[in-house]
């Protein structure tokens, strides 16, 4: 019998050049190429940027100095300061007065309703009521300066 080697040959591995790491084991995680520098939050992984901010410090979450009820989802438009629940309500409970446009801003709507409501002893208030309704259920109420009503 001839004596060999315990182990059996391995193939040579390739020369890594100067200032090179070698590849890690194989289903190891690879180490960003720089470290990072400066605090890491808990549960960052090392080496990565942290997440964007949401928001404004002291502000309600989504909320900007430029916006501060937040935005419209659908048009991006800031709400307006004005609530859409109590301009509804005003305008159905005192419609023929057009008490809800009145809070809005919405004047010149606001003196039409009177103008109905007094000219056809009282049946004009309708149009309130109906626009009250209107005003609970869409989108598309806004305020004088054209900045969709928050909900």
């Amino acid at each position: 019998m001839t004596q060999g080697p315990e182990f059996p040959e391995q193939p040579e591995q390739p020369q890594q050049p100067e200032g090179q790491q070698p590849p890690p084991p194989y289903g190891q995680p690879t180490p960003p190429p720089f470290p990072q520098q400066g605090y890491q939050q808990p549960g960052q992984q090392p080496g990565y940027p942290p997440p964007p901010q949401q928001g404004y410090p002291g502000m309600p979450w989504g909320a900007s100095p430029q916006a501060p009820y937040g935005v419209h989802p659908a048009t991006g438009l800031p709400y307006s300061d004005k609530q859409k629940l109590v301009a509804g309500l005003l305008q159905i409970f005192i419609g023929g007065f057009g008490v809800g446009r009145f809070y809005m801003g919405d004047t010149k709507t606001g003196v039409w309703q009177i103008v109905v409501t007094v000219l056809t002893c009282g049946v004009g208030a309708l149009w309130g009521l109906i626009d009250g309704i209107i005003i609970l259920a869409g989108d598309s109420a806004k305020d004088a300066n054209g900045l969709p009503l928050r909900p």
